[in-house]
Protein backbone atom coordinates (compact mmCIF):
# COMPACT_ATOMS: atom_id res chain seq x y z
CA UNK A 1 0.00 0.00 0.00
CA UNK A 2 0.98 3.19 -1.06
CA UNK A 3 -0.53 6.43 0.11
CA UNK A 4 -4.02 6.12 -0.97
CA UNK A 5 -3.53 3.37 -3.42
CA UNK A 6 -3.52 -0.30 -3.37
CA UNK A 7 -2.63 -2.89 -5.65
CA UNK A 8 -1.63 -6.68 -6.54
CA UNK A 9 -0.32 -8.02 -9.10
CA UNK A 10 -0.49 -11.74 -10.58
CA UNK A 11 0.31 -13.69 -13.86
CA UNK A 12 -2.24 -15.14 -15.40
CA UNK A 13 -1.83 -18.08 -17.59
CA UNK A 14 -3.83 -16.27 -20.66
CA UNK A 15 -3.49 -13.97 -23.19
CA UNK A 16 -4.22 -9.97 -22.25
CA UNK A 17 -7.07 -9.73 -25.10
CA UNK A 18 -8.65 -12.82 -23.71
CA UNK A 19 -8.17 -10.89 -19.75
CA UNK A 20 -9.57 -7.63 -21.07
CA UNK A 21 -12.73 -9.36 -22.51
CA UNK A 22 -13.75 -10.49 -19.14
CA UNK A 23 -12.88 -7.21 -17.58
CA UNK A 24 -14.91 -5.38 -20.33
CA UNK A 25 -18.46 -7.09 -19.63
CA UNK A 26 -20.20 -6.35 -16.98
CA UNK A 27 -21.89 -8.98 -16.22
CA UNK A 28 -18.52 -11.39 -14.87
CA UNK A 29 -17.63 -8.61 -12.47
CA UNK A 30 -19.78 -10.21 -9.65
CA UNK A 31 -17.79 -13.39 -10.35
CA UNK A 32 -14.50 -11.66 -10.26
CA UNK A 33 -15.13 -8.98 -7.28
CA UNK A 34 -13.28 -9.83 -4.17
CA UNK A 35 -15.58 -8.33 -1.49
CA UNK A 36 -18.76 -9.88 -2.36
CA UNK A 37 -20.29 -6.59 -3.09
CA UNK A 38 -21.27 -6.87 -6.41
CA UNK A 39 -24.26 -8.18 -7.24
CA UNK A 40 -25.17 -8.26 -10.95
CA UNK A 41 -24.98 -5.30 -13.95
CA UNK A 42 -28.41 -2.92 -14.35
CA UNK A 43 -27.16 -2.50 -17.81
CA UNK A 44 -26.39 -5.24 -20.96
CA UNK A 45 -23.64 -3.90 -22.97
CA UNK A 46 -20.29 -4.37 -22.81
CA UNK A 47 -17.29 -1.73 -22.30
CA UNK A 48 -16.19 -0.07 -25.38
CA UNK A 49 -15.00 3.46 -24.70
CA UNK A 50 -14.04 6.11 -22.11
CA UNK A 51 -16.58 8.15 -21.00
CA UNK A 52 -19.11 5.23 -21.27
CA UNK A 53 -21.06 4.53 -17.68
CA UNK A 54 -22.33 1.22 -16.55
CA UNK A 55 -24.45 0.70 -13.79
CA UNK A 56 -24.14 -2.50 -11.07
CA UNK A 57 -26.65 -3.83 -8.31
CA UNK A 58 -24.61 -3.79 -5.04
CA UNK A 59 -25.12 -5.21 -1.33
CA UNK A 60 -23.17 -4.24 1.81
CA UNK A 61 -24.04 -5.39 5.07
CA UNK A 62 -22.63 -2.09 6.40
CA UNK A 63 -24.92 0.54 3.90
CA UNK A 64 -28.23 1.08 5.48
CA UNK A 65 -30.79 -1.60 3.80
CA UNK A 66 -27.88 -3.65 2.32
CA UNK A 67 -28.45 -3.19 -1.45
CA UNK A 68 -27.51 -0.02 -3.41
CA UNK A 69 -26.72 0.35 -7.24
CA UNK A 70 -23.86 2.03 -8.72
CA UNK A 71 -23.09 4.11 -11.77
CA UNK A 72 -19.41 3.48 -13.20
CA UNK A 73 -17.89 6.05 -15.36
CA UNK A 74 -15.05 4.40 -17.53
CA UNK A 75 -12.37 6.49 -17.29
CA UNK A 76 -9.40 4.48 -18.98
CA UNK A 77 -10.55 1.70 -21.85
CA UNK A 78 -6.87 1.03 -23.85
CA UNK A 79 -7.50 -2.73 -25.10
CA UNK A 80 -5.78 -5.22 -24.26
CA UNK A 81 -3.37 -2.68 -21.60
CA UNK A 82 -5.90 -1.01 -19.47
CA UNK A 83 -9.63 -0.89 -18.50
CA UNK A 84 -10.36 1.69 -14.99
CA UNK A 85 -13.29 3.08 -13.94
CA UNK A 86 -14.38 5.30 -11.55
CA UNK A 87 -17.65 4.30 -9.42
CA UNK A 88 -20.28 6.65 -8.66
CA UNK A 89 -23.55 6.83 -6.95
CA UNK A 90 -26.73 6.59 -8.71
CA UNK A 91 -29.17 8.78 -8.93
CA UNK A 92 -31.55 7.56 -11.42
CA UNK A 93 -30.54 9.78 -14.24
CA UNK A 94 -27.69 7.67 -15.60
CA UNK A 95 -25.32 10.30 -14.56
CA UNK A 96 -22.85 9.01 -11.63
CA UNK A 97 -22.25 10.98 -9.01
CA UNK A 98 -18.43 10.83 -8.90
CA UNK A 99 -16.99 10.26 -5.48
CA UNK A 100 -13.22 10.08 -6.04
CA UNK A 101 -12.04 6.15 -6.33
CA UNK A 102 -10.74 4.10 -8.91
CA UNK A 103 -10.63 0.57 -9.90
CA UNK A 104 -8.07 0.11 -12.40
CA UNK A 105 -6.63 -3.19 -14.45
CA UNK A 106 -3.54 -3.30 -16.02
CA UNK A 107 -1.92 -6.26 -18.40
CA UNK A 108 1.55 -6.50 -19.49
CA UNK A 109 2.76 -9.55 -21.81
CA UNK A 110 4.66 -11.90 -19.56
CA UNK A 111 6.29 -14.72 -21.12
CA UNK A 112 4.50 -16.45 -24.68
CA UNK A 113 1.15 -17.45 -23.18
CA UNK A 114 0.54 -15.54 -20.11
CA UNK A 115 -0.20 -12.17 -18.90
CA UNK A 116 0.87 -9.94 -15.75
CA UNK A 117 -2.44 -8.17 -14.61
CA UNK A 118 -2.11 -5.35 -11.95
CA UNK A 119 -5.39 -4.28 -9.79
CA UNK A 120 -5.36 -1.25 -8.51
CA UNK A 121 -7.32 1.10 -6.07
CA UNK A 122 -6.56 4.78 -5.77
CA UNK A 123 -8.83 6.48 -3.29
CA UNK A 124 -6.98 9.77 -3.52
CA UNK A 125 -9.37 12.11 -4.63
CA UNK A 126 -11.96 11.18 -2.18
CA UNK A 127 -12.86 14.98 -1.24
CA UNK A 128 -12.69 15.23 2.96
CA UNK A 129 -16.38 16.40 3.36
CA UNK A 130 -17.13 12.78 1.78
CA UNK A 131 -14.34 10.51 4.18
CA UNK A 132 -16.04 12.63 7.07
CA UNK A 133 -19.55 11.47 6.32
CA UNK A 134 -19.13 8.10 5.31
CA UNK A 135 -19.45 5.32 8.07
CA UNK A 136 -15.91 3.66 7.22
CA UNK A 137 -12.39 4.23 6.21
CA UNK A 138 -10.58 4.00 3.34
CA UNK A 139 -9.93 1.66 1.62
CA UNK A 140 -13.22 0.04 2.34
CA UNK A 141 -11.81 -3.35 2.41
CA UNK A 142 -9.08 -5.67 3.40
CA UNK A 143 -5.87 -5.42 0.34
CA UNK A 144 -6.72 -10.01 0.10
CA UNK A 145 -9.58 -8.38 -1.54
CA UNK A 146 -7.60 -7.48 -4.44
CA UNK A 147 -5.56 -10.79 -4.72
CA UNK A 148 -9.36 -12.70 -4.51
CA UNK A 149 -10.78 -10.31 -7.29
CA UNK A 150 -7.16 -11.49 -9.24
CA UNK A 151 -7.58 -14.98 -8.64
CA UNK A 152 -11.22 -15.13 -9.67
CA UNK A 153 -10.41 -12.97 -12.79
CA UNK A 154 -7.41 -15.74 -13.53
CA UNK A 155 -10.76 -19.01 -12.94
CA UNK A 156 -12.75 -17.18 -14.95
CA UNK A 157 -10.03 -16.54 -17.74
CA UNK A 158 -8.62 -19.69 -18.28
CA UNK A 159 -11.40 -22.17 -16.65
Amino acid sequence: MTGETISTTTIISAPAEAIFAVLADPAKHAAIDGTGWVREPLDAQHLTEAGQAFRMGMYNDNVPGGHYRMVNRVQVYDPPRAISWEPGMDAGDGNPQIVGHIWRYDLTPAGPSGTEVTLSYDWSAVPDSLRQRLPFRFPPFAADHLTNSLAHLAGLVTG
